[in-house]
């Protein structure tokens, strides 16, 4: 279960500070401390300790005693400069610094030319320290699932390797146990803890029918489980994956940071090198004062912190959504939900519960084997309408008649064909009960054969407990929001009266597209909240789509966003944390320019001098790297 190794070049071309990582893996195994960074460090520190002490101890001691520090630490650096030109970044971070220690050593500074690789070092190491600290949450991720798991194998139980479980196998999950793979519950009951993917900290009680995701763990009760899927394809590894892509995929800041820099670095040589020789001919300076302050530019000028800015905090927001149910799907969402004007939810399953129940049934034919027929349509649905139904019929007794052809009908309900005859269920206009049902807010569904209406349901669904709490939410953070529904108006009206919003009912898929479009008209940035299915073509049109879901495959795809726990209330959340990201980001901005920007002054005028320089690079880069992961602390 290895996923894949992000390998796109960093646009400073600094082969060590950015080099590629390899996405988290089961059976990863990280290398000994003493063959990493830890470990040269560790050396090169010594061996400049040892030195710097006989310089001081010992005045009469040469200069070259540094020289076994310097090796230590230099070569490596100097080799990776080396690979770094053979790929066409000539203006790497390793070659400003292998340019300038070779000076330092020219003009016999060799206390500071190793001074300047062991702080170089430090830095990387630091660097490293924070970029792990992003990365942890999701390779925790990779890391909850077992690797061994109960299977069906005729008439036993026969515990084996989990790469061994297919889609439709039959898994046991045993109290204390974590599921492997993704499943639905076939016999048992039980509390699941699902918080390592949803990041719902309550238990949630599962059941015969409800599905369960690998990485979830029984707590007191046996279930029994379909497989859903295989251990290289469940909800964890996906969710890993998608986080994975996300932190590659740049947002548009990104990319003009990006294209700076490019041209940035360059400009930098230039300005060191004019540095170097115009004030000895044109001002007859002395020449080793300025070849010694240019030297000191190159390492100012290396845009490692401005580059690593917006990926760290990006990389920060993206673990800390994981780490609480919100994926974004990339860099440009964090950044497009932090520009969001308006909010149209979808009204069943996003600001209700999605679990509808049926509170009234009206006959309108005679003949009794409709009950039968409607059961057959809704077998086959996963809408929350067409399970209420299903639920209430079986509940009557009523079996359920097969029923061919059987397809839905987008925004409307369900077709098919029973004895050579077109059924449909699903939202027909009607006078009578079903008029009086509608007045009172309840949604209904009304059976037809021929066109002929037979049957009638009356469903109500809840509000989500969190919905009004969201509402408000949003309206603090400048947030206008409204509802677009499929409903009847009437059934939309009653619970946009509830939650104080607008309506807009009822809407074809079609509709809902049309009315995005029209705010976009009208210069608002809008998301819009769904559950990913129905609602395709106005999550596509959005400028953010916002899919609600427990993870499955469809919340996880089609959305740029998506809530894991299913709460209304993380909408808000996560606009917050989209724009608590932006601020971050202009901060480490400022932080990596401004603190350059003093450092180039006080170099050229004397003040400073290499070791200096590297701590403006190396320590703007912490810097920033540290205050990015302040959003994974607060998010």
């Amino acid at each position: 279960m290895t996923l894949p190794v992000n390998v796109a070049p960093p646009s400073c071309g600094c082969a060590s500070c950015h080099a590629p990582t390899p996405s988290p893996a089961v059976d990863a195994t990280p290398l000994p401390w003493w063959r990493g960074r830890a470990g040269l460090l560790v050396l090169c520190g010594s061996l400049l300790a040892t030195g710097q002490g006989m310089l001081w101890l010992l005045p009469g001691a040469p200069p070259w005693v540094v020289l076994p520090a310097l090796l230590a630490g230099g070569f490596p650096v100097f080799r990776r400069a080396l690979m770094a030109a053979r790929q066409g970044s000539f203006f790497s971070m390793e070659t400003l610094m292998s340019v300038a220690v070779a000076g330092a050593l020219a003009i016999g500074a060799w206390d500071e030319a190793a001074m300047v690789v062991f702080l170089f070092l430090l830095g990387e190491a630091l660097e490293g320290v924070a970029a792990r600290k992003a990365r942890a949450g999701i390779m925790a991720l990779a890391q909850l699932l077992p690797k061994r798991a109960l299977r069906r194998q005729g008439e036993q139980w026969v515990e084996g390797a989990v790469q061994d479980v297919r889609v439709g196998d039959l898994v046991m999950v045993r109290p204390g146990d974590r599921l492997a793979v993704d499943g639905v519950v076939t016999e048992g009951e039980a509390g699941v803890d699902e918080a390592a993917v949803s990041g719902e900290s309550q238990a949630v009680r599962r059941r015969v029918g409800d599905p369960v995701p690998a990485g979830a763990i029984a707590l007191d009760g046996v279930l029994i489980l379909r497989a859903t899927s295989d251990a290289a394809d469940n909800t964890v590894t996906r969710i890993a994956r998608l986080v994975e892509r996300a932190q590659a995929a740049k947002a548009p800041f990104a990319r003009f940071v990006d294209r700076f820099a490019r041209w940035y670095t360059p400009g930098v040589v230039v300005v060191a090198g004019l540095v170097m020789v115009a004030p000895p001919l044109l001002a007859a300076q002395d020449w080793e004062t300025w070849f010694y302050r240019g030297l000191a530019l190159l390492l100012i000028g290396c845009p490692c912190a401005l580059v690593i800015s917006t990926p760290a905090a990006l990389a920060a927001v993206l673990a800390a959504g994981a780490r609480r149910g919100i994926l974004f799907k990339g860099g440009d969402v964090v950044e497009r939900l932090a520009g969001i004007d308006m909010v149209a939810f979808d009204k069943t399953g996003t600001l209700t519960e999605g679990c509808p129940q049926v509170v009234g049934m009206a006959q309108l034919d005679q003949d009794g084997q409709w009950q039968a027929v409607a059961a057959g349509l809704c077998e086959g649905s996963s809408h929350p309408l067409a399970r209420a139904i299903a639920t209430h019929l079986r509940g009557l007794g009523s079996h359920a008649e097969p029923v061919g052809q059987s397809h839905a009908v987008a925004g409307l309900g369900i077709g098919g064909t029973w004895n050579g005859i077109a059924v449909f269920l699903g939202t027909v206009e009607m006078d009578g009960a079903v008029g009086d049902w509608r007045a009172e807010g309840k949604t209904v569904s009304v059976l037809t054969a021929a066109g002929v209406p037979v049957l009638a349901f009356a469903l109500q669904d809840r509000v989500r407990p969190d919905a009004g709490d969201a509402i408000a939410r949003l309206a603090t953070l400048g947030v206008k929001q409204a509802m677009l529904s499929g409903d009847h108006a009437a059934a939309a009206r009653h619970v946009g009266a509830e939650l104080g919003l607008a309506v807009h009912a009822p809407l074809s898929p079609e509709g809902k597209m049309a009315a995005i479009r029209a705010w976009q008209r009208d210069g608002l940035k809008v998301a819009k909240v769904g559950d990913g299915i129905n609602d395709a073509p106005a999550l596509a049109a959005a400028d953010v789509g916002i899919a609600m879901g427990g993870g499955t495959e469809i919340a996880l795809e089609t959305a740029d966003c998506a809530l894991l726990r299913g709460r209304v209330g993380d909408v808000g959340l996560a606009v917050e944390m989209a724009r608590r990201t932006m601020r971050v980001i202009r901060q480490n901005v400022v932080i990596a320019l401004g603190l350059k920007g003093v450092f180039l002054v006080t170099t050229l005028v004397g003040l400073t001098g290499l070791w200096p320089a590297v701590l403006a690079d190396t320590g703007a880069t912490v810097l920033v790297t540290i205050n990015a992961l302040r959003l994974m602390r607060n998010g």
